[in-house]
């Protein structure tokens, strides 16, 4: 029996042994220092949203996303976010835990990108948009580690930009207007992903500051109280034109939406020439 246990343990000894001797054999070494080095596929999925609201999508042109290398500063990966603004019910209604996903929870744009990676990169990721309102356009970007064959899933890196779409709708810009007439303001307020700002929405408009300034040169003459006019995203209010005489060059209208809570906020501008009176045309 003690003769059996012997030879039982010299042959563990030999088999981790000769296992040793593999191990340390310079051709596997080396085939497993290739594995460690080979680039690995990495996935990167970026998702630009408004601040406070919805994710970037179509409606209002998506955003552009650029993704640098600290080091050297060159550019990785670059394009275009195109797609949904999201679930709204889902992204502004539902309650979460941290760490559970916002957006990605239903079909909504994002930026996807994959890097070959040998080893942890930093790299700045960076948005802009929205690219269908060159007006309203804003940036953020964020500077993360990258690490090879770990993948950015789920809402990935979420970048906020922070504002609102403000367009003048009436009178339309460069519109002629005629000198002491009464003319009605209406303006629309959008969040940048293209969601209705007005009362009692998930975007209260009850809780911002929406106002119109009359301009002459950079000189501010009045200002305008906007209501909210009943319809989609419009604010309006009744505003007398300036003497022809106090504006020779003309009139800027400016819109101001802001939010000082949520730290959003937009502007319009659109600029008016004043007439002394109004054109007719004669007819036979």
């Amino acid at each position: 029996m003690i003769g059996s246990l012997l030879r039982s343990c010299l042959a563990a000894l030999f088999v981790a042994h000769h296992s040793a001797l593999c191990l340390a054999d310079p051709i596997v070494q080396e085939t497993m220092d290739q594995r460690l080095n080979e680039p690995k596929p990495t996935r990167v999925l970026v998702r630009v949203v408004a601040h406070g609201s919805m994710v970037l999508g179509k409606d209002v042109g998506g955003a552009r996303i650029t993704i640098t290398d600290v080091e050297t500063g060159r550019i990785l990966a670059t394009g275009l976010q195109q797609g949904e603004a999201g679930d709204q019910n889902q992204i502004m209604r539902t309650p979460r835990l941290l760490e559970e996903p916002i957006y990605s929870t239903r079909d909504s744009a994002s930026f996807t990108a994959t890097l070959d990676l040998t080893h942890p990169l930093q790299v700045d990721i960076a948005a802009e948009g929205p690219l269908a309102y060159p007006a309203a356009m804003q940036r953020a970007s964020t500077r993360v580690w990258l690490i090879p064959g770990e993948d950015l899933t789920d809402d990935g890196i979420v970048l906020a930009l922070y504002g609102y779409i403000v367009q003048i709708e009436q009178p339309k810009p460069n519109e002629p207007l005629v000198a002491r007439e009464d003319v009605t303001l209406r303006a629309s307020i959008r969040t940048l992903s293209g969601s209705w700002v007005r009362p009692h929405g998930d975007w209260d408009s009850r809780k911002l500051s929406i106002y119109g300034e009359i301009l002459i040169g950079d000189r501010v003459i009045e200002r305008l109280q906007l209501f909210y006019s009943g319809r989609n995203a419009e604010f309006e209010a009744p505003f007398f034109v300036p003497r022809h005489t106090d504006a020779p060059d003309g009139m800027t209208v400016r819109v101001i939406a802001a939010d000082r809570s949520g730290g959003n906020f937009g502007m319009g501008l659109a600029k008016y020439p004043v007439l002394s009176e109004r054109l007719t045309t004669n007819t036979r």
